[in-house]
């Protein structure tokens, strides 16, 4: 049974914002497993605050106008008391604007970076940004492969652009980047990225694509033969995509994460997924891990400053930028979530992990 007696003024209501169509869509079923785990190791205890959690999933799939008026109207019912979600910047970017100062807005998704001047009142980024994770894997590809010059290819929107920028400004040399395209989302044909003789210039191939165009663009790189003589590397790629690729399209893939599921201490974390859920629930991936983590920092950032007030949780953190979650201690850089981070190598539809860094 649960502790909890039903009393909405016992609750604590989070909206999580997941894509449920186009090519973030992949992923959906996977982001609302992992929360549902965290709803039962929290509420399994005292909640937040002695209070209970509840999440209702809305879909991070439209138009981010669209996703933000819905986040509006359920702020204005005075019952939501926090957001989250995996779902891309632009999204991010027009909600942020309707919580901003009203409840605490937990990003979980990889990011293009964000500074004390651009973060509204209440919005903390759990997935990682570029000087955590893209960057530090293209040095260890120089270190290791002697891969030095990229072609970058991504959407056509704020993440990968800025992430593209990011990489420009650490590699300083403009000839190190001999080819850089942004294509719509949903994109099905990459053959002018492909074709383009600048592409034989690169070492390897930044990929900044979202889910689905993720799997199509490793299919065609393959095909094009290229996945002998060039590597690839990408922030945006999980088990969902190496399966919908194949795994005849995933050779000399690299991919950095702050979870994999044969990591050492993540076993554990599986196991308790499968026993929730079975063993043909949706993967547990990266992607939906940082969605149940997002839970569980909420309840930790609740937890030090005795509250889910927007102000009384800035302070906590800023004071005292460390918080415990049941991984271990979780730190903060101003609103910015600093965990380990690995480098895998994609072997068909797993990873191997290379190395932390």
């Amino acid at each position: 049974m649960s502790p909890f007696d039903g009393n909405p003024e016992n609750i604590f209501e989070i909206i999580n914002i997941v894509p449920q169509q186009g090519p973030g869509g992949i992923f959906g079923p996977s982001c609302e497993a992992a929360i549902s785990l965290a709803l039962e190791e929290i509420n399994s205890g005292t909640g937040i605050l002695g209070r209970e959690l509840r999440v209702t999933h809305i879909d991070g799939g439209r138009e981010p106008a669209v996703v933000a008026a819905e986040v509006a109207a359920l702020l204005a019912t005075g019952m939501v008391h926090a957001v989250t979600g995996w779902h891309t910047s632009a999204v991010r970017r027009a909600v942020e604007q309707v919580t901003a100062g009203r409840v605490p807005y937990l990003f979980a998704t990889d990011h293009e970076g964000l500074t004390a001047r651009s973060a509204p009142a209440g919005l903390f980024m759990i997935g990682a940004d570029p000087k955590h994770q893209i960057l530090p894997a293209l040095d260890w590809l120089r270190r290791s492969f002697d891969a030095r010059r990229w072609a970058i290819i991504g959407n056509d929107y704020v993440w990968p652009r800025r992430t593209a920028q990011a990489v420009r400004a650490e590699l300083a040399d403009p000839s190190l980047i001999p080819l850089e395209v942004f294509v719509p989302m949903d994109t099905r044909d990459f053959r002018g990225f492909l074709d383009d003789p600048r592409l034989d210039l690169a070492d390897g191939v930044i990929v900044l694509l979202v889910g689905a165009d993720v799997a199509r663009f490793n299919v065609q790189f393959t095909r094009a033969g290229r996945s002998a003589q060039q590597v690839r590397v990408s922030p945006a790629v999980d088990e969902n995509v190496l399966l919908a690729a194949g795994g005849g399209a995933n050779h000399n893939l690299f991919v950095p994460s702050g979870f994999f599921v044969n990591g050492p201490r993540d076993r554990e974390r599986l196991e308790r997924y499968h026993r929730l859920h079975g063993g043909f629930a949706p993967s547990l991936t990266n992607f939906s891990n940082t969605s149940y983590e997002a839970i569980h920092t909420l309840r930790g950032m609740a937890e030090l400053a005795g509250s889910l007030e927007v102000g009384r949780i800035q302070a906590a953190i800023a004071d005292c930028p460390v918080i415990e979650t049941p991984w271990g201690e979780l730190g903060f850089e101003g609103r910015q979530a600093i965990r380990p981070t690995w480098l895998a190598r994609a072997g068909g539809i797993d990873f191997e992990i290379l190395d932390g860094i």
